[in-house]
């Protein structure tokens, strides 16, 4: 066990608002009993909703703001209001060292805007990425980045995203050597851009890195479970994310009505109960919640606005694993192994 992590939660963000964040928050600890929180936004909500669980209470001090980020305000507006927004607090702490991390449930673009200005990318990174952990037929889940954050990038911003993805499968997987690969429209050394080919090539010819590089993945073998890091620009990543969602949630409506049709598939329902059950736990998205933008001086992790109390749980766990394991440091020694052995 590393450090000893107090979690900054924005109380505000998210479609489920004070109450869902702070269930989530209370379930979280009772996985984490030495979690410590600060709870940020409007006092009389948070106290309001902390009756309902006292062991929450007594691990969290309350940082009171009216102001909030809404989901529609962009980025610019959004840092005009970093300051005073619980959004902007909970960053702050961070960047102050009064949290070790922070989560939010609120606008993507602004927590990442916010993120970057206050806690800066960190020496040898030159842009952070959004990474979230995905569900696979392996035996654990998959790194997959970036999922939105540069629609654009370079051969050197996909090698500097696979050395980040490793060190979060590492750290959130327990994996020793996580097996990397870059999501490509072929298998063949020809197939992609020229910046997807010159990264497979950098990263071929790395040494003193703890993953093995797989080559190229296509789309259809994203799920498969046969790597641990699957890396890509944030146009692909986020196109493949929610074309991953939307299957997930097909499936599952398909299913309600196959077993809804008539009372010979009710029965049949019944039956395979046990076996539904497990596939609805394996796709709800509750269960994989939180992407962490990886590369800044700070841990913060996005939760999904529409999460529930759950999956808010999941994004603080999350978190605090990443604070307990310093992940910034793991990234850190990485990237400076990589640049000894490249020099």
């Amino acid at each position: 066990m590393g450090l000893t992590p107090r979690i900054a939660i924005d109380a505000m963000g998210g479609d489920g608002g004070v109450r869902v964040m702070i269930a989530g928050a209370a379930a979280a600890r009772h996985r984490h009993d030495r979690l410590k929180f600060l709870l940020v936004g409007d006092e009389v909500q948070i106290k309001a909703a902390l009756g309902d669980h006292p062991n929450l209470r007594a691990a969290s001090e309350i940082l009171h703001t009216d102001g909030v980020v809404t989901g529609e305000d962009k980025p610019s507006q959004a840092l005009r209001k970093a300051r005073g927004s619980s959004m902007g607090l909970a960053i702050d702490a961070v960047k102050r060292g009064d949290a070790g991390g922070a989560v939010s449930s609120g606008n993507t673009g602004a927590l990442m805007a916010m993120a970057k200005l206050a806690l800066r990318t960190m020496p040898g990174i030159d842009r952070p990425a959004l990474a979230a952990l995905l569900p696979t037929l392996g035996d654990n889940d998959v790194v997959m980045l970036d999922l939105g954050a540069n629609t654009d990038c370079d051969a050197n911003n996909l090698v500097q995203f696979a050395i980040m993805g490793s060190a979060y499968a590492r750290t959130a997987l327990g994996l020793g050597e996580p097996r990397v690969a870059l999501l490509n429209i072929g298998t063949e050394e020809l197939k992609g851009t020229d910046a997807i080919r010159d990264a497979a090539a950098i990263l071929r010819c790395a040494a003193g890195l703890p993953m093995k590089f797989q080559g190229f993945i296509e789309g259809d073998k994203l799920s498969r479970g046969d790597v641990d890091v699957i890396v890509h620009d944030g146009f692909s990543g986020n196109i493949a994310l929610k074309s991953m969602e939307g299957t997930a949630r097909f499936v599952t409506d398909l299913l309600r009505r196959a077993f809804t049709s008539s009372i010979r598939s009710k029965v049949g329902f019944l039956i395979s109960r046990p076996a539904t059950e497990l596939l609805k736990h394996h796709l709800d998205p509750n269960n994989h919640n939180g992407a962490v933008f990886l590369g800044l001086n700070g841990v913060v992790l996005k939760s999904h606005g529409s999460a529930n109390a759950a999956g808010v749980a999941n994004a603080v766990h999350v978190c605090a694993e990443l604070v307990e394991k310093d992940i910034t440091r793991q990234v850190t020694d990485d990237l400076a192994n990589f640049r000894a052995q490249a020099a």
